[in-house]
């Protein structure tokens, strides 16, 4: 009797110190949590989030998905054979798709699911927002990974509500540009070099600016050519004017300029066929021509006519821009085209540029139209989310092109650092005389390579 009471005791004490051991981290964690959260989100998640969800996530997978119908039960036939109905055992549980393990990111985790015999990626496409409210989540993304298999992406939170985004360091590739940050939490790029030209649009307030300053600041540190046409007089691009190699501010001006860029590009194609090569990368370093990025503000501007004595004008300015698309990207000339709306209500010639940007960011739109001018043709899946843009979210904006969508914000650039980092690169503008011709009234900056950069 002694010895089971001294066994029982010690079984009491250990179960006692093991109650102690697990309440402590617990208690531990619920009052340091908040102070963590506040503080050091990615640490938060990943100690205390990212376990919570695993969990959340396991133990409500097969149920949600025999209530988005992905669920298949066995075959009677099956079970009649092999005596389970006879002996009252249970049913076997349906067949659900089959889920890898779980992946961890600094503001949400990944995993694949490989598909039933008969299911199809968009099957689980629709089932994204009931997997988002039961696993307490802000965003599920689901994308095809490869045949069968598709992979399920969850943002814990949304990045995108943070005002003031901090900027990372920009990349050392030529024409790579670090402009904002993903719904995921990773880095929204725009590279000219894989897609060459772009189009934005969006509503008065939108965004469009605040990304435009982020490509230009990105793209000033960098050797290449910007040129402006602005045609509301110059008021978004004449902060960077010491690092413009041109700026058109009316439609005249636009032009001249255009038809210079367009007699620039057919001399580089010359240059590619007497030295045998398809594009200038093909050529060698000391004889590659510079990269030129022509960024339009507000393409109505350049397409709207009053009278028919600007209708010539007009049309001339639009067909140089659909040849600048055709020929440009092999022959380092890229465009990023910005607007309101970019439809065939313009003008003739605008459907045809249209299909040339193959890059197209949307941000909040005035109407649905414009919305499927933009993405309707790329990616139709992207529309419901441009249009749940809401005017709360400037600078919010929906990217497309061939190879999916996201959702993005771009950096804020105050005006103030826009034109210190325009005097602060000026001494690497390049020197293009015939487009400082075209444009007779604009400043042109011609300082040498070595010189410093100026405070």
């Amino acid at each position: 009797m002694i010895v089971t009471a001294s066994v029982a005791s010690a079984g009491h004490a250990w179960a006692g110190w093991l109650l102690v051991m697990v309440a402590l981290p617990a208690v531990a964690l619920l009052m340091v949590g908040p102070i963590l959260r506040s503080r050091y989100p990615v640490a938060y998640w990943l100690l205390i989030g990212f376990p919570v969800t695993c969990l959340r996530v396991a133990r409500t997978w097969r149920p949600l998905m025999a209530a988005c119908g992905l669920a298949v039960s066995r075959k009677a036939a099956l079970i009649v054979v092999s005596g389970l109905v006879g002996r009252g055992a249970p049913p076997p549980q349906p067949r659900v798709p089959r889920r890898g393990a779980m992946h961890p990111t600094a503001s949400g985790f990944w995993f694949t699911v490989r598909l039933l015999p008969g299911q199809v990626p968009a099957d689980l496409v629709k089932a994204a927002p009931a997997m988002a409210e039961n696993w307490q989540v802000h965003a599920v993304r689901v994308t095809p990974h490869r045949p069968g298999v598709v992979r399920i992406v969850a943002s814990a939170a949304d990045p995108l509500n943070e005002p003031c985004t901090p900027r990372r360091g920009q990349s050392e590739r030529l024409l790579r540009v670090v402009v904002g940050v993903l719904e995921t939490g990773g880095q929204w790029v725009i590279d000219l070099r894989r897609v060459p030209h772009w189009l934005i649009v969006g509503a008065t307030r939108s965004g469009k600016s605040t990304l435009v300053n982020a490509l230009v600041a990105g793209l000033a540190p960098q050797p290449v050519a910007l040129v402006g046409i602005d045609c509301k007089g110059g008021m978004e691009l004449s902060l960077y004017g010491p690092r413009l190699s041109a700026l058109a501010t009316d439609r005249a001006q636009a032009r001249k300029l255009l038809a210079a860029l367009v007699e620039l590009t057919l001399s580089r194609m010359a240059v590619c066929r007497t030295a045998h090569v398809r594009n200038i990368w093909g050529l060698p370093d000391p004889t590659r021509p510079v990269p030129v990025v022509v960024i339009v503000d507000e393409i109505a501007e350049l397409f709207l006519i009053a009278n028919r004595s600007e209708k010539d004008e007009a049309q001339a300015v639009g067909t140089a821009l659909i040849r600048l698309a055709q020929l440009g990207a092999a022959l380092g000339v890229f465009l990023v085209v910005a607007g309101q709306r970019v439809g065939s209500d313009l003008g003739p010639g605008v459907t045809a540029l249209r299909a040339q940007l193959g890059g197209r960011i949307c941000h909040r739109v005035a109407d649905p139209g414009t919305a499927e001018m933009a993405l309707g043709d790329l990616n139709p899946d992207a529309l419901k989310a441009a249009q749940a843009i809401t005017p709360e979210q400037a600078g919010t904006a929906v990217l497309a092109d061939g190879d999916g969508w996201e959702r993005a914000r771009s950096y804020l650039i105050p005006e103030d650092e826009a034109e210190k980092t325009a005097v602060r690169y000026a001494h690497l503008t390049p020197c293009l005389p015939e487009l400082a011709s075209a444009v007779t009234d604009m400043t042109v900056h011609v300082e040498r390579l070595d010189s410093g950069p100026t405070d």
